[in-house]
């Protein structure tokens, strides 16, 4: 009898510890749309903040490229990322039951700039100008950008209807917006597409020269960055993590955190948000390219 005893309440502790959520570091990235330095200050003060109100060790953990963000949310190396549109497509794709739950103020109508070294002559316009593509280079951000690749691809193809490879004699990936800003002033590239996020940002701190790269045109809106956390969230951290964490990120108010993105304030984000970006990739082929 005793012995029965004993296996029940072995069994039973078994059982008690089997549904104890795991608990542990909660692990994030993002995508690297930007240099190093600039996303360390961003996340890494974002890890303390969450951290304070979560009640759990948070960690930024930086990648190298979009599709790296991705294959870490894919295989649960971390459970949010910060996605832009088509990354965050991709990702909850290979994840089902992910959800996007917050984004700036500002992305639901966010844009990319296209732009031009002054060697071109070129000049601002209302709309993409005929002659954007007698230049003979262009280059994107990462092939998995939304702003920096999938959105001026659908506006090149659109406007020009043909795609991009056959309208430049040199179509190149830098790999992230400041390194397009870069390679544009430089004149390495004549043109090429940025996030307009970046580029506001690196010209109110003095890194662009307008007398040697100058902006041509601006995209119509579309929804674009976000976070978004892996289904499972709430079988590691418990019941109402995900919840926690949504409300944690919706309730930042403190200017300096804000302004390292640079974002005015979150707000609440939905899978169903991104379905233009979903259909764009779809639309051109892009959805599976990482």
């Amino acid at each position: 009898m005793r012995f029965k005893l004993l296996a029940a309440l072995f069994a039973a502790l078994l059982l008690s510890a089997c549904n104890e959520p795991h608990t542990g570091t909660f692990v994030f990235t993002a995508i690297p749309d930007q240099d190093e330095s600039q996303l360390e200050k961003r996340f890494g003060v974002v890890a303390l903040y969450l951290e304070e109100k979560l009640g759990v060790p948070v960690k930024y953990v930086p990648v190298k490229s979009y599709a790296a963000a991705v294959t870490a949310f894919r295989n649960n190396e971390v459970q949010m990322a910060w996605f832009g549109g088509l990354s965050g497509v991709q990702a909850r794709r290979l994840v089902p039951g992910s959800q996007a739950i917050a984004q700036g103020l500002e992305d639901p109508d966010f844009k990319s700039y296209f732009i031009a070294n002054t060697s071109t002559g070129l000049t601002q316009s209302d709309t993409l100008p005929e002659a954007f593509i007698d230049q003979p280079s262009f280059t994107f951000g990462s092939k998995g950008s939304t702003s920096g690749r999938l959105m001026p691809e659908f506006y090149l193809r659109e406007t020009f209807n043909q795609a991009p490879d056959q309208l430049f004699d040199k179509v190149g990936f830098s790999g992230d917006h400041s390194a397009t800003i870069a390679l544009v002033q430089s004149g390495a590239y004549a043109t090429g597409a940025v996030n307009y996020k970046v580029w506001e940002r690196e010209l109110e701190e003095g890194k662009i020269d307008t007398s040697k790269v100058q902006l041509i045109w601006e995209t119509p809106g579309y929804p674009d960055y976000h976070w978004t956390v892996r289904g499972d969230l709430n079988d590691k951290f418990g019941d109402g993590f995900s919840q926690r964490v949504t409300e944690a990120l919706l309730a930042i108010d403190d200017p300096v955190l804000l302004n390292a993105f640079p974002r005015e304030k979150f707000i609440p984000a939905s899978n169903d948000d991104f379905a233009p970006i979903e259909e764009t990739a779809e639309a051109i082929g892009l959805l599976d390219a990482q």
